[in-house]
C-alpha cells in the first residue's frame, strides 16, 4: 500500500466559520508531505499566525485537496510578476493528468528550466486553466 500524501491548506478567512477565504486573499497550499512533515508545517504556520483569529490552516489528504484532472501550465514570462507571457511566446499547457502525473511533469519541466528566472510552471485544475488562458488574452 502506497503512503498517503498530505497538504497543509488555509490562510486568512472571511470570518471564524473558516468557510471562505477573505476577499483579496487566496488559499495557501503547502506540500506534498508525508504525515509527519505535514504536522511540522502546520505547527510552524499556526505558531506564526496565532495572533490572527481569521487565519487557520488544515491538514488534508491529497485526495481531498487534489481531486480530478490536473494540468501543468506556464512558460517564459515577461517579468517576475509571472502575469504576462513574454512577447513572442505562448502559455504552455500540458495535461490532463492525475495529480501524481502532473507533479512528475512539473518536476521535469522545472528541472530543465531551473536556470531561467523568467520561466515558471504551475499545477492547476481544469477550472484554473480556463481562468489563466482567459487572463492571458
Amino acid at each position: 500500500m502506497a503512503a498517503k500524501t498530505y497538504f497543509v491548506v488555509g490562510g486568512e478567512y472571511e470570518d471564524t466559520s473558516f468557510a471562505r477565504i477573505a476577499s483579496g486573499q487566496s488559499e495557501e497550499r503547502f506540500g506534498p508531505f508525508d504525515e509527519r512533515e505535514a504536522h511540522e508545517c502546520w505547527r510552524a504556520l499556526t505558531g506564526k499566525t496565532a495572533d490572527n483569529a481569521m487565519v487557520r490552516y488544515f491538514i488534508r489528504c491529497e485526495e481531498d485537496v487534489c481531486p480530478g484532472q490536473w494540468y501543468v501550465v506556464g512558460g517564459e514570462y515577461a517579468d517576475t510578476t509571472f502575469q504576462r507571457i513574454a512577447p513572442g511566446r505562448h502559455l504552455e499547457s500540458y495535461g490532463p493528468y492525475s495529480r501524481a502525473q502532473a507533479l512528475e511533469r512539473w518536476r521535469a519541466l522545472t528541472g530543465r528550466t531551473v536556470d531561467s528566472a523568467m520561466t515558471r510552471y504551475d499545477l492547476c485544475s481544469a477550472e484554473e486553466l480556463g481562468q489563466r488562458t482567459e487572463a492571458m488574452r
